[in-house]
C-alpha cells in the first residue's frame, strides 16, 4: 500500500507526519535510533520530542531506511540540515521510487561548501530537480502537531508541484501557499534562525522590547539581502518564509535558536547552552555558514556577523551589543 515516508523522528517529523496522517495517508516515519522508533511503535507517542501527543495507527515508525522509502508516494526530510546530504546518498543507494516528489522541510546552510538544503538536493538528485520541493514558515511543531492553525510555504521551480502539495499538506488547521521562489524560501528560513539568536541575546540581557523590534527589523534587511544577491525576491522575505518565521523564531519561547542567545544573554557558555538541549539550534552552525557567506558575496551583514564572533570567538555578548550600536551611521536603505 502507498505511504509517506517522513525521513527524521524529531519533533518537526513527527508533526509533519501526524498531519498527513490526519488526513488519512499511511505514513512511516524513520529515525535512526532504533530504541527510539521501537518506542514511538510502542508507546504510540514520539515522547523524546513530542511528550503526551497520541499517533494514530496509520503512522508507523521504523529505523530501517529500506522499510520507510520502498514503495512510498511522498518523500519528506525532515533531518538536521548538516545530515541532509549523507542522508540522501544513503536513500540514493536504496532508489528513489520514481517520479515521487521529494519535499525538503530542513532548514539551513551547509558548512564548507556554502550550499542551500535546496542546492544540495539539486547536486544530489540531479534527476529528480523537478520533482523537488521545500516547505518553510512560522510552525512550532508542538502547536501544528496538536492541531493549533499555522501557515506554511511549499516552495518549488516547479510551480504544478508545489500547487499539487500545498493542496497535499494543507487542511483546515495548517494552510499551505504555494511559491516558486525556492532560493528566498530557503534563505528566509536558514539565516532567520541566526537572527534568533541575536533577539533571544537581547532578551536575555533585558535590553527591551525596542532593542528586540530592532534586531528583528534589521535582521530581515540582511537576510534580504543575501536572498537578492542569490537570486531570490524580497517580496518572498515580506511573507511567511521570511518575516513570519523570523517573527515566530525570534519571539516565540519555543524556539531553540532563541533559547540559545537568550542563555548566553543570561551568562552561560554556549557548551553549557548546548548540553541542556535535546535538539538541533540549527542557528549555531549557520552562523559560521552565514558569515563566510556574506564575505564570499560581498555583503555587509552585521548582526549575524556579531552572531559568529560570540558563538565562534568568544565575544562577550554585552560587547557585541555596543559594537553594533556604535557602528557608522548609515542610510536605512
Amino acid at each position: 500500500m502507498s505511504h509517506a515516508a517522513v525521513i527524521g523522528a524529531g519533533s518537526w517529523g513527527t508533526a509533519l507526519a501526524r498531519v498527513l496522517a490526519d488526513k488519512g495517508e499511511n505514513v512511516w516515519l524513520w529515525g535512526r535510533d532504533h530504541a527510539h522508533t521501537a518506542e514511538i511503535e510502542s508507546s504510540r507517542q514520539n515522547a523524546r520530542y513530542l511528550p503526551g501527543v497520541e499517533l494514530p495507527p496509520n503512522l508507523r515508525a521504523t529505523s530501517d531506511l529500506e522499510r520507510a522509502i520502498r514503495g512510498s508516494s511522498l518523500v519528506l526530510l525532515v533531518v538536521p540540515s548538516h545530515t541532509i546530504r549523507d542522508t540522501v546518498r544513503k536513500i540514493h543507494d536504496i532508489g528513489f521510487p520514481a517520479a515521487v516528489p521529494v519535499v525538503s522541510a530542513s532548514k539551513g546552510i551547509e558548512n564548507d561548501s556554502l550550499m542551500l538544503v535546496s542546492e544540495i538536493l539539486e547536486h544530489e538528485l540531479p534527476e529528480h530537480r523537478h520533482r523537488l520541493a521545500y516547505l518553510s514558515g512560522p510552525s512550532f511543531a508542538k502547536e501544528v502537531v496538536r492541531g493549533m492553525p499555522a501557515a506554511v510555504v511549499m516552495a518549488s521551480y516547479n510551480e504544478q508541484l508545489a500547487e499539487d502539495l500545498q493542496y497535499r499538506f494543507s487542511s483546515e488547521r495548517l494552510r499551505a501557499y504555494a511559491n516558486t521562489d525556492v532560493v528566498g524560501v530557503e534563505i528566509g528560513g536558514a539565516l532567520k534562525n541566526v537572527i534568533a539568536i541575536a533577539a533571544g541575546a537581547v532578551d536575555g540581557l533585558e535590553l527591551g522590547h525596542n532593542a528586540r523590534a530592532a534586531v528583528i527589523t534589521r535582521g530581515l534587511a540582511e537576510i534580504a539581502r543575501v536572498a537578492m544577491a542569490k537570486g531570490g525576491s524580497a517580496l518572498t522575505l515580506a511573507g511567511l518564509a521570511g518575516l513570519g518565521d523570523l517573527v515566530l523564531t525570534c519571539t516565540g519561547e519555543a524556539s531553540r535558536n532563541r533559547t540559545v542567545g537568550y542563555e548566553l544573554g543570561r551568562g552561560k557558555t554556549l557548551d553549557q547552552v548546548l548540553a541542556s538541549m535535546n535538539q538541533v539550534a540549527e542557528g549555531v552552525r549557520t552562523a559560521k555558514s552565514a558569515r563566510d557567506l556574506s564575505a564570499k558575496l560581498g555583503i555587509d551583514m552585521p548582526i549575524t556577523s556579531e552572531v559568529y564572533k560570540v558563538l565562534y570567538e568568544n565575544k562577550p555578548v554585552k560587547q557585541a551589543v555596543y559594537d553594533l550600536m556604535t557602528r557608522a551611521l548609515v542610510r536605512e536603505w
